[in-house]
């Protein structure tokens, strides 16, 4: 049959068409193979260099990692190592950051990073046997993976001598084509070899071919025909190529890709005009893949150095804390918030460089370490001097206590505000006593300044009331006609004169313009009062005196005062309280510094004046 088959091909083979070579053909299509096989493997390292180098960070719980695990032990298959790398590093973060919150939470109590001792962890431990049963599953199926190799390399080594017996039979008596397809399918079914030993048996099985097709010198309608055919697989899978090219997933792009190298190179050859077509069409649409794979992790590299920058920032950060200005607990409780938000940051930013990670998560957790260190130094001898503190302002309440009902509202409120000052550079005390201690002495704080506001405030209606009595006595005087007056008139003028200098002060603001509103309303009756009444210059000079620029000088300095005396009893109650901003806080002492300078210099002013009248 076989005989039959071979006449008829030869028969309908024209004669000048027998005698064509197709060696060439067969060592151009397997250099073209060759080269290509060269660069899919090339492409393949490539890929396992970069995922060796390059972790992708997925947003996982330890619950998941578990889960994942879980189905690897099931189906060992799915235990790839690049995945197995991800699941360990993302669980080692997620240890790491729960432990660094408990260590945190432990040490807001008042505890030390050394004394703290986490608890055993479940999790962790089922982590750990999931991970061994792996591993031991991953090794016993590689063993047998080996072993599956060995044996397809030998079953490929007696293809070989099949084919070497075909081709001998060829020479001989001639061998039927189906018998030589189904040698060629037989080979294409074994699959895992050693990867040593591929080229070479690529090669052997490539000589072969070649040979029997030279032996065989089939036909140019038999080859068309299987030309065709493999131009029409070669087609598709520069389709299924191209539209891979499109994949949003580049990773899995590329590994499919790898997949079609495999089959471009198992198809057989293609006539010699489509040869070099079909082959640029497929090696087109995989240089568009592998640069898109290639860019693909430039990109994760791009972004894992954006997270180390990042990362070095937060070092900087921790490292340049100034704990010489850390001396009191609310600044500590202030910088440990600081610190927890740095820290919260440090988890959410990504890996950084593989070759860099671990170097930049030791400097970062040695900063946090000497932060934490130092706080619970800090707190340990804050405990030891809370006794005398609770003595002192224990004191200072018996102080201000003894002389809150005091009338001597400048000399009092000078030593309750030198008190205050005192409280607030005195440190803290035990929580249990600071509530009440402090609610103490600043309930006799405010009630000395309570009261001397109640006085002033007297002063001030007082005022009020005398700037109306001057004000109608005013009116009064505009009733009357310097021109028509009797005695009665004058004499009636005379005793609101008297009464205007036995009315006190008036508010300051309108001291000067009430005077001079005096004045002029006692102009058309100066003569005739001081004719009648000779002590009307001297009610009048007492005027003078009282608007004397001494007086005004006094009076403005004491102004200044008070005013300083406000600020600091609030100051002292916003300190105490911590709960105000301290912008706000800084404006107030910027104000009391302002008012002092002030205050300096209107008492320079009397100083001089009073220099100026003791030389007189």
């Amino acid at each position: 049959m076989e005989e039959e088959e071979k006449k008829d091909l030869v028969e309908d083979v024209k004669p000048e068409e027998q005698v064509v070579p197709v060696e060439n053909q067969v060592v151009e299509e397997f250099k073209q193979e060759s080269a290509h096989d060269v660069e899919v493997q090339d492409d393949v390292k490539e890929e396992k260099k970069v995922e060796e180098t390059v972790v992708k960070e997925t947003a996982i719980t330890r619950e998941n990692i578990i889960s994942r695990l879980q189905e690897m032990v099931s189906d060992i298959t799915l235990a790839k190592r690049p995945e197995l790398e991800s699941l360990k590093q993302s669980f080692y973060k997620l240890q790491r950051a729960a432990q660094e919150e408990q260590v945190a939470v432990f040490v807001a109590g008042g505890g030390t990073v050394e004394d703290f001792k986490p608890e055993p962890d479940p999790v962790e431990e089922q982590y750990r046997k999931l991970m061994n049963i792996i591993k031991e599953k991953k090794a016993a199926a590689q063993e047998a993976l080996e072993i599956v190799q060995k044996e397809n390399y030998k079953k490929k080594l007696e293809l070989l001598d099949r084919f070497k017996s075909l081709i001998d039979k060829a020479n001989t008596e001639g061998a039927s084509y189906s018998e030589f397809k189904t040698l060629v399918q037989e080979w294409k079914e074994i699959k895992e070899i050693p990867a040593d030993k591929a080229n070479e048996l690529w090669k052997a099985y490539q000589q072969y071919a070649e040979q029997f097709y030279d032996i065989q010198k089939l036909n140019n309608e038999f080859r068309e025909y299987d030309f065709r055919k493999n131009m029409e697989a070669k087609t598709a899978i520069c389709e299924e190529a191209e539209r891979l090219a499109e994949d949003p997933d580049v990773v899995s792009a590329f590994r499919k890709l790898q997949k079609l190298h495999q089959d471009f190179r198992e198809t057989g050859p293609v006539s010699r005009d489509c040869r070099e077509e079909i082959w640029n069409r497929f090696k087109a649409a995989s240089t568009t893949i592998n640069r898109r794979h290639q860019q693909h992790f430039e990109d994760l590299k791009k972004h894992e150095q954006e997270h180390m920058d990042q990362k070095i920032v937060i070092c900087e950060l921790l490292e340049g804390i100034e704990y010489d200005k850390l001396t009191t607990f609310q600044s500590w409780n202030y910088k440990t918030q600081e610190v927890l938000a740095l820290q919260k940051k440090w988890r959410d930013i990504g890996f950084a460089p593989i070759r860099h990670n671990q170097k930049i998560f030791e400097r970062y957790r040695a900063a946090c370490d000497v932060f934490f260190r130092s706080k619970g130094e800090f707190f340990k001898a804050a405990k030891n001097s809370m006794g005398d503190n609770l003595v002192k302002k224990t004191a200072l309440c018996e102080r201000v206590e003894a002389i809150k009902d005091s009338t001597d509202w400048k000399n009092t409120g000078d030593i309750i505000a030198g008190l205050q000052k005192e409280w607030r550079e005195t440190g803290p005390v035990q929580k249990k006593y600071s509530a009440q201690l402090w609610k103490r002495f600043s309930e006799a704080c405010d009630y000395f300044f309570e009261q001397r506001d109640k006085n002033a405030s007297s002063k001030k209606r007082e005022e009020t009331a005398n700037l109306a009595a001057k004000k109608d006595i005013l009116t009064k005087l505009s009733a009357f006609d310097a021109n028509n007056l009797s005695d009665d008139d004058v004499h009636t003028i005379q005793q609101l004169v008297d009464e205007w200098n036995a009315i006190g002060y008036v508010p300051f603001r309108v001291k000067d313009k009430i005077a001079a509103q005096f004045k002029t309303a006692m102009e058309p009756f100066s003569n005739l009062v001081s004719t009648r009444r000779g002590r009307q210059p001297q009610r009048a000079g007492a005027q003078r005196d009282a608007s004397s620029p001494r007086e005004r000088l006094q009076r403005q300095y004491e102004q200044k005062k008070s005013e300083i005396q406000t600020y600091e009893n609030n100051l002292g109650f916003m300190n105490a309280s911590s709960k105000s901003g301290n912008g706000f806080v800084d404006a107030i002492k910027a104000k009391i510094e302002t008012l002092k300078k002030e205050a300096d210099d209107l008492l320079a002013q009397i100083r001089d004046l009073d220099s100026a009248q003791e030389e007189q």
